[in-house]
């Protein structure tokens, strides 16, 4: 035992000659080291906390005095560094030093790169005066002389801050110790107890230091023997209740420690009881610092002496060395490899985060130590262990997932490499805990849980919503703080920008990094921040009630963000082997273009609902002036041509990206409200039935009869005409000057189509969102309804002022007056003059391209009633044959009036529609008894064998032809002729009269 703790020197001994002063370079180290960089953390010692009040010091000055006791070697001879002879302090180093401590004597050098830092990409301490203190490179004091090698007893008194003084006191304790205890190995005995008994009051430079010394010592007894015992303690142990009545009382007053001294006795013999308690094991093992926490703070005390104390974020260059001799206190503090791996974890884990988590070589040494953690985790089911083994990963986990739940607080592209280690550290302290201490785990089959994809998806979707809610906060700042500006962007818009430019940061800075674990990673980003603004989008959606800029604004932004964000996922899940489904239908649509569509259908409507109430409104007002407006037509058309022309302005001015989509809306809508407006337009002006009069019941006509008849018939057919157009007398609306301006307008609106159709196509050229088949497809700009309106319009509305003026208005001398009574007495020309003048008054207001559509309707409509009077104008009219030549010349006036010398209507068309009275004329030329034969042979021609008896009445078809049954009847019934009426009263029984 002597020469185990014989001269444990860092320097001299106490029985040698006094010790030099030791080179300046070695007193600045041991005494005055450089400001160190570590800082305060918020993380507290997963390790355990200690029930007695044993601060760091303490633990680093108790720990520093088993590493020394540890240290020693049965040896005598040491292994000591031989100076050059040449170097001048050399006498003096070795003399200081003396050799008998080899362990401790050995000498160091940091020629050899070191193993264990190679292992753990750990870097050197910083050049230039920053050299680890076993560096043998450092020059002296400007001599230029190779100063001696520290040895490694001199690197960990240096390493902890130990002075000498302090040293030279544990050595020389440790030899009066080995001189008393020969033959003893230093795990058999009670450090602390032996300490008390061999260091004196003498051996401190006051009182005072001596009994903080003493109440230091005494705690550390009371933390290994009774707080926190290797063996679990029973709490009526008599022994232990004497030793903590012992200890109480040195917190009060110093105990004598002499070693014939009662007080020291009873010490010793309570210490040593309860230091020899074992868990079975047959031992000669004293169990004083093994106790878990205690054993572990002591060791993270050690390991903590490996940073270099001039560069606190490097491991020293003699590392391995030096975790050689601390690897030597196993023993004494009841570590194994396990606990060492774990606690050297933690300790390259915490210095990192103390010194201001600069160094990433610390936090990839970390992770590489932590592997080896994982390995022991999956050999081992010591319960103290896994507690321990929890804790420190715990401790790990929540530091990390703290930055990593909010990952864009903390990192950027300037330390995202920070960011992967912590990554790294992170998702494998989770994969040890849940996957070797987890018995809810251990329950699941192991291949439904991929606890690291599950740990980076948390991140990912906890630090984007965290991201996204502080983009939200700051675009609604923004937005306050721009609202007095012109146009201020929405919040949404803003927001959706931001999270855009969100988006596009995460996947070229974070998921390069987080792919390593996910593969998915930026889909999962994105995933979580189109949940995020869908959230609020659709809020909006539902609270839009009208289009308004700013709605279109913030749903265009949120279009194109999704558009954005589902291209990024798309691209992410190339390699996927759904190809992205899984992550697609995360990202539900928006909506955004479906919303506009709806807002912007909804914008059509209410202006379409506007319009249809504005045609009805001003319509029922409107009174067709002719002298309105040079052109003829109504102030109505102007204004709705100019609100259907306002309409699209308004439309195309929308700042919407589906211009071409909605036009067809659109323009089915205007086309309805121009179909309705021309539709309204021409309702109520009557048609060709309004006017033409009912055709009278067959009558035989005879002289006598004739007369007699006229002026009532006359008054009859008045009258009942008058009642089918009196809807019309009273309202000047429907005059014939009122009809030609609707025919006007009607021609107005359609020559328009083509016009508004033409600026339709040069709004869509001007059109952000148009493409080349959006001119293709004609259908969708064209008014479809209107056109065929406007020309029905036209046509019934010339028709129905064809038959008016030729049945109603000029019925004096024309219906009732025409070939009444004697046909030479009442001929046609009165009735050309009064048309002639209602042409020129027609010509002055209807429009040149509609004009001779409405003239040939008045020759139309005088043709008809040219065949009506002489068929169908009642018992009044009477024909004979000398009278055709009359009829054949007034039907020769007519036509001529409309001929107008070559200025009027063209020959061809005159001939087309008087085709139908120039083939009945002749029959008034026609004997009776050959229209008798005529009528019989074509009657049975026509109903065949039935008609030999009796022959049939044939019904009247208005289609007048010569080969007509009922056309030929209607010639004997107006034949002023014996023979026509004697067959008419045998055949049919016909009055003369009606």
């Amino acid at each position: 035992m002597a020469s185990l703790f014989r001269d444990l020197s860092l320097g001299h001994s106490k029985r040698e000659s006094p010790p030099l002063k030791p080179p300046l370079k070695l007193q600045q180290l041991s005494i005055m080291p450089s400001k160190p960089t570590i800082t305060t953390t918020d993380l507290d010692s997963p390790l355990g906390q200690l029930a007695t009040q044993l601060t760091d010091p303490d633990l680093r000055s108790t720990a520093y005095e088993i590493f020394v006791a540890a240290c020693r070697t049965s040896s005598g001879k040491p292994l000591s560094y031989t100076p050059n002879p040449s170097n001048s302090d050399s006498t003096t180093n070795h003399s200081n030093h003396s050799p008998n401590s080899p362990a401790l004597q050995r000498s160091l050098t940091s020629a050899a790169a070191s193993k264990m830092k190679k292992a753990l990409g750990l870097k050197s301490p910083g050049s230039g005066s920053k050299k680890s203190p076993g560096s043998g490179s450092s020059s002296g004091s400007g001599q230029g002389k190779a100063r001696r090698a520290l040895t490694v007893g001199e690197l960990m008194r240096a390493q902890m801050r130990v002075s000498e003084t302090v040293d030279s006191r544990i050595r020389r304790a440790l030899l009066r110790i080995a001189a008393g205890q020969v033959g003893r190995r230093i795990e058999s005995v009670v450090l602390p107890l032996e300490l008390l008994q061999q260091l004196k009051l003498s051996d401190f430079t006051d009182q005072q230091e001596y009994e903080v010394w003493q109440k230091r010592t005494m705690k550390v007894l009371e933390a290994g023997l009774l707080l926190h015992p290797h063996v679990p303690l029973d709490k009526s142990n008599p022994t232990s209740q004497r030793l903590r009545q012992i200890i109480q009382g040195a917190m009060d007053r110093p105990i004598e420690t002499g070693k014939n001294n009662e007080s020291m006795q009873v010490l010793r013999s309570a210490v040593m009881s309860l230091a020899s308690r074992s868990d079975g094991s047959l031992s000669e093992i004293c169990h004083w610092a093994d106790g878990i926490p205690l054993n572990l703070r002591l060791y993270e005390m050690l390991l903590q002496a490996c940073f270099d104390v001039n560069d606190e974020t490097s491991v020293i260059d003699e590392i391995d060395e030096l975790m050689e001799h601390i690897k030597k206190t196993w023993t004494i503090l009841g570590m194994n490899q396990m606990l060492h791996n774990l606690c050297f974890t933690w300790v390259l884990f915490h210095r990192f985060v103390a010194t201001g988590q600069a160094e990433t070589d610390l936090l990839d040494a970390a992770d590489g130590q932590l592997a080896e953690v994982a390995r022991d985790a999956k050999t081992t089911k010591d319960p103290q262990y896994s507690k321990i083994l929890s804790s420190t990963l715990s401790s790990i986990l929540g530091w990390a997932e703290k930055r990593l739940l909010a990952y864009h607080d903390t990192f950027d592209s300037g330390n995202v490499e920070t960011m992967q280690g912590i990554v790294s550290l992170g998702v494998s302290a989770a994969k040890i805990l849940v996957e070797d201490i987890s018995n809810e785990y251990r329950r699941k089959r192991k291949g439904e849980v991929d606890v690291v994809r599950a740990r980076i998806d948390t991140y990912i979707r906890s630090s984007l919503r965290t991201a996204f809610a502080q983009r939200m906060e700051k675009a609604d700042s923004s937005r306050r703080a721009s609202k007095n500006q012109p146009n201020p962007l929405p919040v949404l818009a803003i927001l959706a920008k931001d999270v855009g430019e969100l988006a596009v940061n995460e996947k070229q800075v974070f998921s390069p990094i987080l792919k390593r674990w996910h593969p998915f990673s930026a889909g999962v980003a994105v995933a979580t921040l189109h949940a995020c603004y869908g959230n609020e989008i659709k809020q909006f959606i539902s609270g839009i009630v009208e289009l308004t800029p700013d709605a279109v604004q913030v749903l265009r932004a949120a279009d194109k963000l999704e558009k954005d964000l589902v291209q990024i996922a798309v691209e992410d899940s190339v390699d996927s082997d759904d190809g992205g489904k899984a992550i697609i239908r995360e990202m539900p649509p928006y909506e955004a273009e479906a919303a506009i569509a709806d807002l912007v259908k909804a914008w059509i409507k209410a202006r379409l609902d506007r319009l249809k109430e504005w045609i009805d409104r001003n319509l029922q007002q409107e009174v067709w002036n002719p002298q309105a407006n040079q052109e003829g037509y109504a102030p109505s058309a102007v204004e709705v041509l100019r609100i259907i022309d306002e309409t699209l302005d308004a439309y195309f001015q929308l700042p919407i990206p589906m211009h071409p989509m909605l036009l067809p809306d659109l323009m089915t809508g205007l086309d309805r409200c121009l179909q309705y407006y021309a539709t309204k337009a021409k309702s109520g002006c009557g048609s060709r039935n309004t006017y033409v009069p009912t055709m009278p019941a067959l009558t035989r006509c005879t002289m006598e009869s004739k007369f007699a008849w006229k002026k009532k018939e006359k008054s009859a057919n008045t009258q009942k005409r008058n009642s089918q157009v009196a809807t019309m007398n009273g309202d000047n609306s429907f005059g014939v000057p009122q009809l030609c301006v609707r025919i006007n307008t009607l021609h107005r609106i359609r020559s328009e189509l083509d016009v508004l159709e033409k600026r339709i196509i040069t709004h869509l050229r001007n059109s952000e969102s148009a493409h080349a088949e959006d001119f293709s497809n004609g259908l969708a700009k064209k008014f479809e309804l209107t056109p065929a309106a406007c020309i029905e319009g036209v046509q019934a509305l010339s028709e129905a002022v064809a038959y008016k003026i030729v049945f109603h208005d000029l019925s004096h001398v024309f219906w009732d007056g025409l070939y009444v009574g004697e046909p030479s007495s009442s001929r046609i020309e009165p009735f050309i003059q009064e048309v002639e003048r209602n042409l020129l008054i027609i010509s002055n207001i209807i429009h040149e391209r509609v004009r001779p559509r409405v003239v040939t309707d008045i020759m139309r409509a005088s043709f008809d009633g040219f065949l009506l009077v002489l068929l169908a104008g009642g018992p009044s009219r009477a024909f004979m044959c000398q009278d055709s030549q009359i009829i054949e010349d007034d039907f020769k006036s007519l036509k001529d009036l409309f001929w107008a010398n070559g200025d009027g209507l063209p020959t061809e068309l005159i001939d087309k529609f008087s085709t139908t009275v120039r083939s009945i004329l002749p029959l008034f030329r026609t004997d009776t008894e050959s229209l008798i034969e005529r009528y019989r042979r074509v009657t049975l021609e026509t109903y065949g064998s039935s008609a030999r008896s009796k022959l049939p009445l044939p019904p009247t078809s208005g289609q007048w032809n010569p080969t007509d049954p009922n056309t030929l009847l209607r010639m004997l019934c107006y034949r002023n002729d014996e023979a026509a009426s004697r067959y008419l009263k045998k055949t049919y029984n016909l009055p003369k009269k009606l």
